[in-house]
């Protein structure tokens, strides 16, 4: 995977994986060397801010709210879509709206229900986590989640969110590389991406 720039992102990333093993947040995750992270990652600087990007035809309003969107017997490969969402400070956002929403295996959306869409709410460390499924490709377009975040009482910022090494992302005409997951692929497939919203 080529490296993706931000020393923020990569530090959140290990603390969601502490987050996912049942950890609390302050134990460290560890470098392979056997390092631990820094107590404090750097990530005041304005370009940290998540892009906003285009929300697309296919969103529908009024999602149920819920963590599971990958259904019993759903054709595709789970992945885990996991992050916090912070300030440019660093600061978590509880409670912050997270709304998500994609294309199924075959790159189909549902356009008549509410079939891998769903919203949630951070918790208090600013931590979502949503079950779900790779989404499939479909003419035009590179392998792609749709999100809107939004901290309480804030204007909404919509996203699109990328995977690395596709073969569409360089001729996909509204990619951008700050919006890539990082992705494990350990026991559970899990893309994180860590939303840094404009608010105080």
């Amino acid at each position: 995977m080529p490296p993706i720039a931000g020393t923020r992102r990569r530090f959140l990333g290990g603390l969601v994986t502490a987050g996912i093993a049942g950890l609390s947040l302050p134990v460290l995750p560890r470098l392979a060397s056997g390092q631990e992270l820094p107590l404090t990652p750097a990530c005041d600087d304005e370009d940290d801010i998540t892009l906003a990007q285009t929300e697309g035809p296919y969103f529908t309003p009024d999602s149920p709210e819920r963590a599971v969107l990958r259904e019993e017997g759903m054709p595709g490969t789970p992945i885990v879509l996991t992050g916090f969402v912070l300030t440019p400070t660093c600061r978590p956002i509880p409670r912050a709206l997270v709304d998500l929403w994609h294309a199924n295996d075959a790159g189909e959306y549902d356009n008549d229900g509410y079939r891998l869409r769903g919203h949630q709410f951070t918790d208090a460390d600013g931590r979502y986590r949503f079950e779900t499924i790779v989404p499939g490709l479909y003419p035009g377009r590179t392998r792609h989640f749709h999100a809107k975040f939004q901290a309480p009482g804030e204007p909404v910022l919509t996203t699109q969110l990328y995977f690395p090494d596709e073969p569409g992302n360089e001729s996909d005409r509204i990619f951008d590389a700050a919006l890539l997951l990082d992705i494990d692929l350990g026991p559970e497939k899990t893309g994180r991406y860590n939303a840094v919203l404009d608010v105080a």
